[in-house]
């Protein structure tokens, strides 16, 4: 009679490496879900404990942007990075993209870019004091290291180990970092404001990815994320509001038109996504394929 010798499981195939080793979009979703739960009842802690710095404007001081803002991005970076090297992910997120990109797939960034450089020129820099245009500034950079680290970074590699096509990495992983914005709800941010941010989110996110392909680099995503959101929220005084035109600024004025380039944007070049990334004979990822 012949016998069939099973392999033990290896480090790799038990717990959360496993878990997190066979990808797939419920398993990221579960992963979100966990992390935001985390950030989000840390973040409430800060508020409940910092007093007014919790109610007050969000640029009033330097203590408001922190507790408001960078004190749970800190939070949230140590603990993506932690799991990020205990997978030893890191080589795979940061090093180059393991598919080719297309010509037009540039369009992503230069559509990001655009209402950054004129948020820049259109900023009035001196109505916020030093301290607090440089914490705004960091923290935004800390934003963008964060959640594209999430939604760039793990969540692409995660749809990507499962099989999936690139056109469903680029549309889920910009649904996830979408409705991860709808939890804005919970700080009594009304529905016409989030509802709004989702939708711009989706798009943002689509050329986001878009970025990640063109650049080649997570980080040069990061970076873009990075300087999207200081330039908004230095410009229209809050996190998450989308500004829409109507300021006595022409380049903040265009800025706001801009975000609905950026809406529609993404979606439309979402329907040009194609590819996939091959794999070689132990599942990683092969020589890069054209898309």
């Amino acid at each position: 009679m012949l016998m069939t010798v099973t392999a033990p499981p290896t480090r790799d195939d038990r717990g959360l490496r496993g878990f997190m080793n066979r990808g797939g979009a419920w398993r990221f979703l579960a992963f979100m879900v966990g992390y935001l739960v985390i950030y989000l009842g840390f973040g409430q802690l800060m508020l409940r404990i910092s007093g007014n710095l919790a109610s007050d404007p969000l640029l009033d001081s330097v203590g408001t942007v922190f507790v408001q803002l960078t004190a749970g991005l800190i939070l949230g970076a140590v603990i993506l990075v932690s799991v990020m090297l205990y997978l030893g992910w890191a080589p795979e997120l940061f090093g180059r993209q393991p598919i080719y990109r297309s010509w037009w797939m540039w369009l992503g960034p230069v559509i990001v870019a655009t209402p950054i450089l004129l948020r820049i020129f259109g900023i009035d820099w001196g109505k916020n004091p030093v301290p607090v245009v440089i914490l705004a500034l960091a923290t935004g950079l800390l934003i963008g290291f964060v959640e594209e680290l999430l939604y760039r970074g793990f969540a692409v590699k995660m749809l990507r180990d499962a099989g999936h096509g690139e056109w469903v990495v680029a549309a889920l992983s910009s649904l996830f970092f979408a409705l991860s914005h709808s939890v804005n709800l919970f700080s009594g941010q009304s529905i016409k404001t989030v509802g709004p941010t989702v939708i711009y989110t989706f798009g943002f996110g689509v050329l986001m990815y878009l970025s990640l392909r063109s650049i080649s680099f997570l980080v040069g995503a990061m970076i873009l994320h990075g300087l999207t959101d200081p330039t908004t929220f230095l410009a229209s005084g809050g996190i998450d509001v989308l500004t829409e035109g109507g300021s006595s600024n022409a380049l903040l004025n265009a800025a706001g038109l801009a975000t609905f380039v950026v809406t529609f944007g993404g979606i439309v070049l979402l329907a040009f996504v194609r590819g996939r990334v091959p794999k070689d004979d132990e599942g990683q990822p092969g020589t890069p394929a054209t898309a």
